[in-house]
């Protein structure tokens, strides 16, 4: 029994961390699920497509080629070494070492590895370079004022981590004897092992076997840690390029009950008392625009989550760049935070919401940031991912305008004199045509 002990103890790391990644995964859908309902299911091959070449291939990455290639390297990297955790879970699991090299034969077998080893060290060299373009070079769009401690610190942590996988990894290969003598595979790691040659058979199996548990014990803790992360794109950013808006960047959408009242406006034989088809009593009026989440629509939330806080979306923003309050970037990210305070409301009162006064307009965002938007699509273009900043800077300046009328000075004149003059200019429209006179 005794020498079963260590598998036990494996199930059970295995089973409560693949646990606690599904409840964050369910508390995640929850939360979109939060959002207004919107039907993105149309267009299905272009929507394919956009996820194949966007969130697969990477295509808008490497627009910026440094960043972008590196991307890849970290990407296809990260992705493709951690096939091997099939092989750790089987021998884990049931007490056996490289289950599958007898399966597979030396050749195909060290094909594999040897690949998964050189993609180790340029996952490994690849990190190094993004920890000094963010520590040491300091890219401006990494030290904005809303990257704050914890967006800061995100970001390197998990450049730790993939340094410390990596790693643990190979050592784990290079010091384990019997791999290096067959000399398949070890591409990598036999430059290593001559590190260890000091070492006795039994410390060198010491470390490997330590080796191999804190990588395995790293991947359920690094899965964890996503959902804190900015690094959870990882796993959104293909439902999100799928789900992605597929209409022209400068086509905004009708306010359904907008809609319906200017319908109703125009009919002469509509009742503005009536109530509406398959509306009950007390049914509370649609809001028009939004002024916390749960007014946003689901893929808006799930655009919040996905954020990968690479700021190119605010480097690239007019406004910002000419010292504006607006970021982008912070829009998504106040967004998420919201969000994430509203799940917590939820959990800690039952399952249901209890008004806690706030709400994402005022108390996240200001209209000074939403005011100095120009809707150019710039952060929208730039996005490598697919994510929408305008599209909740849209609704809640709709919210400002149409709920409180709150818009700028100047924007209420605009709209007064159309009211009143049928132009936006402030005088009647029998002058119009004065100017021919001139």
């Amino acid at each position: 029994m005794e020498k079963y002990v260590p598998n036990i103890f494996f199930a059970f790391i295995l089973i409560a961390g693949i646990g606690y990644f599904v409840m964050n995964v369910r508390k995640l859908i929850r939360n979109i699920k939060l959002g207004k309902d919107i039907d993105r299911t149309d267009r299905k091959p272009e929507r394919w497509k956009n996820m194949v070449k966007i969130a697969l291939g990477q295509y808008k990455m490497v627009r910026r080629p440094l960043s972008g290639i590196l991307h890849i390297v970290v990407y296809v990297g990260f992705i493709l070494i951690n096939i091997e955790m099939l092989e750790i879970v089987i021998d884990g699991l049931f007490g056996t070492h490289r289950v599958f090299q007898p399966i597979l034969g030396d050749t195909i077998y060290g094909f594999l590895i040897g690949n998964f080893e050189v993609l180790a060290a340029l996952v490994f060299v690849a990190v190094i370079i993004f920890w000094l373009r963010r520590n040491i070079q300091r890219v401006k769009r990494f030290w904005s004022k809303e990257m704050t401690s914890w967006p800061k610190n995100d970001g390197n942590i998990i450049l730790y981590f993939e340094m410390v996988l990596m790693s643990l990894f190979l050592i784990m290969n290079a010091t384990d004897v019997n791999f290096q003598e067959a000399g398949a595979g070890n591409v990598v790691s036999q430059f290593i092992a001559p590190w260890f040659s000091s070492f006795s058979h039994e410390e060198l199996h010491t470390i490997e076997k330590t080796a191999w548990w804190l990588h395995i014990v790293g991947i359920l803790i690094f899965l964890n840690y996503l959902y804190y992360s900015k690094h959870l794109h990882i796993l959104l950013a293909f439902p999100n390029t799928f789900f992605a808006k597929l209409d022209p960047k400068g086509q905004l959408d009708n306010l359904e009950a907008v809609t319906n009242e200017v319908k109703m406006m125009m009919d002469p034989d509509a009742d503005p008392y009536a109530m509406p088809e398959g509306g009950a009593e007390d049914e509370v009026p649609a809001k028009f625009g939004a002024s916390d989440v749960a007014d946003l629509n689901w893929v808006q939330l799930m655009n919040a989550y996905t954020c990968t806080e690479c700021g190119r979306c605010t480097s690239s923003c007019p406004a910002n760049l000419t010292g504006k309050e607006l970021s982008p970037r912070k829009i998504m990210m106040d967004t998420r935070d919201r969000l994430e305070e509203v799940g917590k409301n939820i959990d800690a009162n039952g399952g249901v919401f209890k008004d806690d006064g706030k709400q994402l307009l005022n108390d996240y965002i200001s209209p000074e940031e939403l005011w100095a938007c120009t809707s150019c699509n710039a952060c929208v273009q730039e996005c490598p991912i697919g994510i929408d900043p305008l599209s909740i800077i849209m609704e809640m300046r709709r919210y400002l305008v149409m709920e409180e009328s709150a818009a700028p000075q100047e924007l209420n004149m605009m709209m007064t004199n159309i009211e009143n003059n049928g132009a936006p200019w402030q005088y009647s429209q029998m002058d119009r045509l004065n100017w021919k006179d001139e």
